[in-house]
Order: structure tokens, then C-alpha cells, then sequence
């Protein structure tokens, strides 16, 4: 059988069992999964972190059966989560790859940490799209804008989890998981930066649509 890719207006949706592309993500996803446990400098910070991965993938298979994504959202949600669990391994404030950027374009911070901020709205943005306008079967602008009214409200619903989680329920992980690196406006930069990931993937949509209707 052809290979078919599908997005989210393709009418199609390949069944697991046939679907090669899910298969190879999500083995490629417990492998680096696994390998973080194991890796990981600091293992309560990394149980912490990825409290979301398991809510997050709990959903997508339990759901599964009701709605089935795109092969594209599959994927750049496997992208997402790969980024987030690999800044869990290391603590996002301490991450190699921050380190990387930081001493290759002389930055003053460790970025790692922005970057899956930014890919929060600018990935999973898509998706979402995808479970408004197939799912429930909104108007097109609702699936538009919701997406980056979410994000925004999803990240800021982050910021303040973070802050129970450092504050409240776990003060002695609470520097390791804000990530802060002595920015007094780091929550407002991480919520700014995933609105913005998710306006400008929505544009980018937008904007390859309407080239391929012409």
C-alpha cells in the first residue's frame, strides 16, 4: 500500500495497526523517554517535569478511538514532546544544548527553556486547529483564533503551576523547575513567546492554504 500523509483537512486517517510513521514515533519517543530516566541529573525534578507527559499522552490514547489526528499533527506533537522531555533530563536551566547556544551566539542565558515555550504555541497550535474544525466542527474562525486564545491561557495556567509547584507543594525542586536564571520577568517572556509560537504557525497555515487553493 502507498504511503499517505495526511493533514488536517485530508479526509483519511491511516489505522494504527497500518500506520508505519506512529509506530516509528512512538517507539522513537520511549526510547528517548527511557533514556532521559536513566540520564537524568536529577530524578525528582525529572518525575516532576513530565507529570504533563504522562497527562498528555494518557490523553492522546485514551482518545484515540474517538478521533483519530492527522499524520502531520502525530508528528509535530511527537516533535513537541521530545523537546520537553529532553530539557527534563538536565533541568531546562541546565540544558547541554542551551549551553550550546549560549556560548556559540554569546548569550546571556541558557535558552533552552524558551525554546519549548515558544514551540508550546508554535507546535501544538496545529492540532488544536485540527480537534476544533474536525471534532467539533466550528466555524473556521473559531479554529483560527481559539488556538492562540488557548495557548495563551494554558501558558499562563503553566506559570502558576510552576509557581505551586516551587512555592507550595515542592519547595526544594522549586529553582530546578522554574528555570528562572535570576529573570524577575521570565514568566511574562515564556507566556509571550508561546502566544506568539501559536499566532504566527496559525499565519503560516493560513498563508499555505491559500497558496495551494491557487
Amino acid at each position: 500500500m502507498a504511503f499517505r500523509f495526511s493533514t488536517a483537512s485530508s479526509s483519511f486517517r491511516t489505522p494504527f495497526k497500518q500506520n508505519r510513521l506512529l509506530q516509528i514515533c512512538l517507539l522513537l519517543f520511549f526510547i528517548l523517554w527511557v533514556s532521559t530516566f536513566i540520564g537524568t541529573s536529577n530524578l525528582s525534578n525529572w518525575f516532576t517535569e513530565n507529570t504533563l507527559t504522562f497527562l498528555f499522552l494518557l490523553g492522546i490514547i485514551t482518545s484515540y478511538k474517538k478521533f483519530k489526528f492527522s499524520d502531520l499533527s502525530y508528528f509535530i506533537m511527537f516533535v513537541y514532546i521530545c523537546l520537553h522531555v529532553y530539557g527534563a533530563k538536565y533541568t531546562y536551566a541546565e540544558n547541554p544544548f542551551g549551553y550550546w547556544l549560549k556560548d556559540t551566539f554569546h548569550l546571556a542565558r541558557n535558552h533552552y527553556d524558551r525554546i519549548v515555550h515558544f514551540s508550546f504555541g508554535f507546535l501544538l497550535a496545529y492540532p488544536m486547529r485540527e480537534y476544533f474544525k474536525n471534532h467539533f466542527q466550528w466555524p473556521n474562525w473559531v479554529c483560527w483564533v481559539l488556538p492562540c486564545e488557548i495557548t495563551l491561557s494554558f501558558s499562563g495556567a503553566y506559570e502558576i503551576i510552576e509557581w505551586a509547584v516551587a512555592d507550595v507543594f515542592f519547595p526544594s525542586e522549586g529553582v530546578a523547575y522554574l528555570g528562572t536564571q535570576g529573570d524577575i520577568w521570565d514568566a511574562q517572556k515564556d507566556m509571550s513567546l508561546a502566544w506568539l509560537g501559536s499566532i504566527l504557525i496559525m499565519l503560516l497555515t493560513f498563508l499555505v492554504r491559500k497558496l495551494i487553493k491557487k
